[in-house]
């Protein structure tokens, strides 16, 4: 089964561990400061900053903006809801990351983040992405997660050209996210409990996609243009509500593993898959 063992490991890391993103941003070797009053009279040379579970004085989290060589920030369980006015003026940031913290907004003046190339926010209230996410055009990883509202997408998003790896999570969807699909750099595409109930046509938009991972959602029938999504080595649909797949699966010469499990298909059905597929290992559990 080609590429099958790989292609387990390099989805694991992804999904299982990118809380160690982090270790990959900044100098190799720079220092990662774990409290802000003592990043803040250092000021210069503060590349790195983790402040999980830190409670922050207002007086001094306010003047985070002073550190404008950080480049790498991540905020966990801070008790935090809004941005300092301040946020703005780290021009270098290149990896910013949020955990339980109830973020009602984005960052403000996104424009100002140039640099960014991996943003994920986490357990927030965002109820929409703005359209100004369009000026993050070094952005390569966005990865939104468990917000308590509707998720709506701009239609900004399209032009976001260098975007590789996208993870929306526990985050309802108000309609179908056509804006993903038009992304020609994405390698990497992750919806899980989304609310997703319907998949775009026009899969041939998608030559660089590798990944899919559209799981625990609504969908009852996957497009027969799937197959021109030609690099695809990876699908996994589980749980969701289908009963079949399209025979033009047969022309995914790429595809080294699709998972299935969770869903309402026959035993028959999964054999006539598997004849279809017999390069690709396909994963099914029949329901007791």
């Amino acid at each position: 089964m080609k590429y099958t063992f790989t292609l387990f490991i390099f989805i694991s890391a992804l999904v299982a561990f990118s809380q160690k993103e982090f270790e990959k941003y900044g100098p190799m070797g720079a220092q990662v400061y774990v409290d802000l009053k003592e990043a803040l009279k250092v000021e210069k040379g503060v590349y790195k900053m983790d402040l999980s579970y830190k409670k922050l004085d207002p007086k001094v989290y306010e003047k985070i903006g002073s550190l404008k060589d950080l480049q790498a920030l991540k905020l966990s369980g801070n008790g935090i809801t809004d941005y300092p006015e301040s946020f703005g003026d780290l021009l270098n940031l290149v990896y910013f990351a949020s955990y339980n913290n109830k973020f009602r907004t984005f960052p403000p003046d996104l424009k100002h983040f140039y640099n960014l190339t991996h943003l994920e926010l986490s357990h927030t209230k965002i109820d929409s992405i703005p359209a100004q996410i369009a000026y993050l055009n070094k952005l390569k990883t966005l990865k939104i997660t468990d917000t308590d509202t509707i998720l709506r997408l701009p239609d900004s998003f399209k032009f976001m050209k260098n975007l590789k790896e996208i993870q929306i999570e526990n985050c309802i969807m108000d309609s179908f996210p056509r804006q993903i699909f038009r992304l020609p750099a994405l390698t990497f595409l992750y919806l899980s409990n989304t609310n997703t109930y319907q998949l775009t046509t026009h899969f041939e938009r998608l030559q660089s996609l590798e990944v899919l991972i559209l799981e625990s959602n609504p969908i009852e029938e996957i497009p027969s243009s799937i197959y021109l999504a030609k690099n695809l080595r990876f699908i996994s649909l589980r749980n969701n509500k289908l009963t079949k797949l399209p025979a033009t699966i047969s022309q995914m010469e790429n595809l080294a593993m699709l998972d299935l499990r969770g869903n309402p298909m026959s035993p028959q059905t999964i054999d006539e898959i598997r004849a279809l597929l017999p390069g690709c290992e396909v994963k099914f559990e029949q329901k007791k």
